[in-house]
This record gives structure tokens, C-alpha cells and sequence, in this order.
């Protein structure tokens, strides 16, 4: 029998999940790469979550995964700001869940939202030197189409300062 995927809206009852998501995606880098995040400001997720930007895909009523979205994303899409597009960010699956290929269901709900919202764009980045995500992302359907270095003064969350990332974006 096939699982019923969802995308959802997260809501605050949600937030704890969410938090628990990121320590666990922390615990993965830690294990895979000398780069890990360095923890999120409960405000902004809160923040995320009255606008609508933030996301839970849920298999059979679980949540399996988070991620969040937004509509602008300066610091690192320079000069694009004018560009109708959707800005993944911070996916994260349960463990218990890897390999269901969450990555081609968001790009699936994005395709689904530009109904109601204008796209020309789903766009997402990633840390430079992550060959294996690179190549997921790819195999995903997403275009890599360059890279940029993060001033450390970019306004972003702490783990971005300094770093170069790959840039990948799907024109819808």
C-alpha cells in the first residue's frame, strides 16, 4: 500500500517539532561534514509560521519533514529580487523517513502553489563543498547555476558567515 504524503502548513503547536527536527538535522552534519547550523532563533520560526512559510509533509499523519520558504532572498540571490520565485530553505526529513525523495515533493507543491501565487522560479542553496547534494539536487531537476561567498556581516543565521554555496534553481 502507498503512504499518503501531504504538504501542510505548519502551525505553533508545531514549533517543538520543528526544533527537534533542527537538532537532529545538527546531529547528521556533525556526523558528515565539519559545517554544521548553528541552532535557529525561535522567533523567526514563529515568524515563518504566521506568514505561511513554513512547511511539515506529513506520511500517513507523521511529519516526516520540514522546510520553510520565502519570497525574497537577497543576501545570496543578488540582484534577482525582481524575479518571481519560491526560496527553499532548511529541509529536514526524520531519519525514519530518508528516502522518500521529499526534494521532488516540494518541488511538486511548489509547481502545485504557482496556481495560486506567480513562479518563474523554485530556488534552493547548499554549503559548496556537498558534492553528494549537489548531485541529489541535480538529479532532483534543479539547475546548478552557480556559486557565491557569504560575507560574514550578511544579516543571515551565524552558520551562513563566510562560507561559499552552491545555487540551484528550477525555471518553472
Amino acid at each position: 500500500m502507498k503512504n499518503a504524503i501531504q504538504v501542510a502548513n505548519s502551525t505553533p503547536e508545531d514549533i517543538t517539532i520543528i526544533f527537534e527536527f533542527y537538532d537532529l538535522a545538527i546531529e547528521h552534519q556533525k556526523k558528515v561534514s565539519p559545517k554544521q547550523w548553528q541552532g535557529f532563533d525561535s522567533e523567526l520560526i514563529k515568524e515563518e509560521i504566521a506568514d505561511g512559510r513554513q512547511y511539515k509533509i506529513l506520511v500517513d499523519g507523521n511529519v516526516a519533514a520540514i522546510f520553510a520558504v520565502t519570497y525574497k532572498d537577497p543576501q545570496i540571490w543578488l540582484g534577482k529580487d525582481g524575479e518571481a520565485a519560491v526560496y527553499i530553505h532548511r529541509i529536514v526529513t526524520h531519519p525514519n523517513y530518508r528516502g522518500y525523495g521529499f526534494v521532488k515533493v516540494i518541488i511538486d507543491w511548489a509547481k502545485e502553489y504557482r496556481k495560486t501565487k506567480p513562479l518563474d522560479y523554485i530556488r534552493m542553496d547548499t554549503w559548496a563543498d556537498n558534492e553528494r547534494l549537489l548531485k541529489y539536487y541535480t538529479g532532483c531537476g534543479f539547475n546548478h547555476v552557480g556559486e557565491i561567498k557569504i560575507a560574514a556581516n550578511s544579516g543571515l543565521p551565524k552558520h551562513y558567515e563566510g562560507i561559499t554555496l552552491n545555487l540551484f534553481e528550477i525555471k518553472l
